[in-house]
């Protein structure tokens, strides 16, 4: 994907800024101060020089205000020492109310870009996450999300702040002496071709780091997440060097940007060090002259440190803005991303679905991969039971993915009583199932929480209920905090059959009138399995149900068993039903896929 301009992502930027316009608006009012507290800095210096210590008078704005302050005076080194308190005071003050409002002006800007990154990423389709994997996505959202605050806050306010003081200090220089402002101003064209020159290659370098960063991260948060595989096969040393290679390529990334942004802070510095150097001598030449005092050299080079702070900031900030641009194009590009499965303009809205099936001619294939699934087509009456058979890879869990819509078909249709599936609010029909996975998937939260996972505004009595309706209820109460007792990471501090009994118990509450059990008694013991298929036996009543089991015995009970193979439809040979049963669940609507 081609990289976007500057201007493209700073509009962008704007717009998601644009919420916070009022504070950010105050938050430039008080940045603006910082010009003329940096212009009243250097003057209590000069007015000691040369009115204190020197015959001057004070300025006419002083005089009139303190006509009894002769030069020499008491009075005049009080008002001077005055005036020095309160403009240190004044700095500060405007320091502090600067920090804390950009503090907050920041964190709120980065958290609802963080919120709006994180919410359509789970809007995305599945096939996005398996391609792109959570490390990155997670990346993108913690570590490219903030660039908004740097641009708004940290970039463009400093930047704009900056020029002002530059035209403001300059002006006031070009007052007191033309020749010694002209020379000082010399600066700025060569540190703005050192800028131009390094910005384009801090931003491809940046580029770089965040990719070796976002690749060491992935390193982390897979063996974490399989750190009992990692474990058991003693891997832990091979692992720990996967991580530092990818790391150390993230440091020489990361410090051949430092190289680039050091050379560019070398340069510049080196230009003002030498702009600064000749106006010292030019001024001292006019002091000798008697055209400049020497407070009036003092006030000159005072201004002079004011007058490169904003120029170097200029150009700093320049620089440093196309390494946060790099995140926020990172950042972007995920919103720019669209959903392979999208929602109608005007969908059809759907309350509680009937549960008739119908595949017609459904073709799937992952990519421009090989199909999965093809020329699919039967029929499922609504409450059948169907049990799904087939060898790993045959496609019996794509089946039941395209029935939630977490992909759609390459070709063909899928209806829930009558209507195209795309037609469905997608929120609407994904609440028309239930799922139980092979491996049960539990948050770190409650067992009760885990429980009402499906319906969050379920009371403790409906809780309680499907945990009984699953047979896990005794359990439960059995231990210290009973439904308050937290399941840890994925559910790991229970057994793999309590977690699939949460996993049912969270079914019952859901109440949805079509269920998929996908291999839900694959992993545990025979004695187990015979529990919780008594309690699945509870759930399948009444509510049209898929089950795909490996295990032939788990589908005894059901109406009706299709196998798949090679992607194809055919009823299953091994199905002990009477030949009557499959029209009534499964009515074949083509004789290839009839066999």
């Amino acid at each position: 994907m081609r990289p976007a301009g500057d201007w493209q992502l700073f509009r962008r930027l704007a717009a998601m800024a644009r919420p916070y316009w009022l504070h950010l608006t105050g938050l430039f009012a008080l940045s603006l101060l910082s010009a003329p507290l940096a212009l009243l800095a250097p003057l209590p210096l000069k007015l000691a020089v040369d009115s204190v210590i020197g015959t001057h008078p004070l300025p006419g704005a002083l005089t009139a205000l303190f006509p009894s302050a002769a030069p020499g005076s008491a009075i005049t080194l009080a008002i001077v020492a005055v005036m020095l308190v309160v403009v240190a005071g004044l700095t500060h003050l405007q320091e502090l109310g600067t920090s804390v409002l950009r503090t907050w002006t920041g964190d709120r800007l980065t958290l609802g870009f963080r919120a709006q990154l994180f919410r359509h990423l789970q809007r995305l389709s599945l096939s996005f996450h398996d391609r792109r994997g959570s490390s990155d996505s997670l990346y993108r959202v913690l570590s490219d999300a903030p660039a908004l605050q740097y641009v708004a806050i940290d970039g463009i306010i400093p930047f704009v702040t900056a020029a002002i003081t530059l035209i403001t200090v300059s002006w006031v220089m070009l007052r007191i002496d033309l020749v010694l402002a002209l020379v000082a101003l010399s600066v700025g064209p060569v540190i703005g071709l050192i800028s131009r020159r390094y910005r384009r290659r801090l931003r491809h370098q940046s580029r770089a780091v965040k990719e070796a960063e976002s690749s060491a991260q992935a390193v982390v948060q897979e063996v974490l997440q399989a750190v009992r595989v990692v474990k058991a096969f003693g891997q832990e040393d091979r692992e720990e060097e996967r991580f530092r290679q990818r790391a150390s390529a993230g440091v020489s990334a990361r410090i051949r940007l430092t190289l680039f942004e050091g050379r560019y802070a070398l340069y510049s510095g080196m230009a003002t060090a030498l702009c600064t150097a000749v106006v010292l001598y030019v001024g001292v030449t006019h002091v000798r002259a008697g055209t400049l005092t020497m407070g009036g050299l003092l006030l000159v080079m005072g201004y002079l440190g004011q007058l490169y702070a904003p120029i170097k900031t200029i150009g700093r900030k320049a620089a440093s803005l196309a390494t946060h641009l790099t995140s926020a194009e990172r950042a972007f590009a995920v919103l720019d991303e669209t959903p392979d499965v999208p929602e109608r303009s005007r969908p059809v809205r759907l309350e509680r679905a009937r549960g008739a099936i119908r595949f017609e001619g459904v073709s799937f294939a992952y990519g421009d991969g090989k199909p999965v699934l093809s020329d699919v087509s039967f029929e499922v009456a609504a409450g059948a039971r169907i049990g799904i058979t087939g060898a790993t890879g045959a496609g019996k869990t794509t089946l039941v993915n395209l029935l939630t819509r977490f992909y759609d078909p390459t070709s063909g249709r899928i209806e829930l009583d009558g209507v195209d599936l795309r037609d469905y609010r997608l929120a609407d029909l994904r609440n028309q199932f239930a799922i139980v996975l092979q491996e049960p998937v539990l948050f770190s939260t409650s067992i009760g929480e885990n429980i009402a996972y499906g319906r969050a505004e379920a009371g403790f009595e409906a809780v309680e209920a499907a945990a009984k309706a699953a047979r896990i209820h005794d359990f439960i109460t059995s231990l210290p905090d009973g439904y308050d007792t937290v399941v840890g990471e994925r559910g790991m501090r229970l057994s793999g059959g309590e977690r699939q009994r949460v996993s049912l118990a969270r079914a019952f509450l859901k109440d949805a009138p079509i269920l998929i059990l996908d291999e839900p008694t694959s992993s545990v013991d025979v004695a187990t399995e015979a529990g919780i298929l008594e309690s699945m036996r509870a759930l399948m009543q009444g509510r049209t149900t898929f089950m795909i089991a490996h295990r032939l015995n788990t589908l005894d009970a059901l109406d009706a068993r299709i196998e798949i193979v090679g992607g194809t439809l055919r009823r299953s040979e091994s199905a002990e039903l009477p030949d009557n049963r499959w029209p009534k669940a499964v009515a074949t609507a083509s004789q290839e896929s009839g066999r």
